[in-house]
């Protein structure tokens, strides 16, 4: 049973977003998105201070059974990546919404997350998505 936290916000490509006290956002893959991919072995994760648009490729993770590209699910300036994940890119499996997180944004504008689904839409969309 994959887990879905209800404070976070996330994208129809299965990123999830996480509002910070300073205003910057953290980014990772949802444990759905995690347990589908499988044993993860490789993370590629964009460069610090790229800016990058909502929607474009931030990234890559591989697994075992398929590789996969990380898409900003906001606009903004990544300002923080997750190296952990160079050495221990099973952290992913192991701790999606805590550790295995990707990168941190400072947002274009933090008002983009509302665009994002609650974790009830998330939730529906992934139990369609798998009917």
């Amino acid at each position: 049973m994959v887990d879905f936290l209800g404070e976070l916000h996330y994208a129809k490509s299965h990123e999830w977003v996480r509002i910070e006290d300073d205003g910057t956002v953290t980014v990772g893959i949802s444990d759905h998105a995690q347990d589908a991919l499988g044993d993860v072995v490789f993370v590629e994760l964009p460069e610090l201070n790229m800016a990058i648009t909502a929607g474009d490729e931030a990234g890559v993770v591989e697994s075992v059974k398929a590789a996969s590209d990380i898409y900003a699910p906001i606009s903004g300036t990544v300002i923080a990546i997750n190296e952990l994940l160079e050495d221990t890119p099973e952290t992913v499996n192991t701790a999606p919404f805590t550790d295995g997180w990707f990168f941190k944004l400072q947002p274009d504008n933090l008002g983009d997350v509302q665009d994002l689904m609650d974790v009830n839409a998330y939730e529906a969309f992934c139990e369609n998505e798998e009917h």
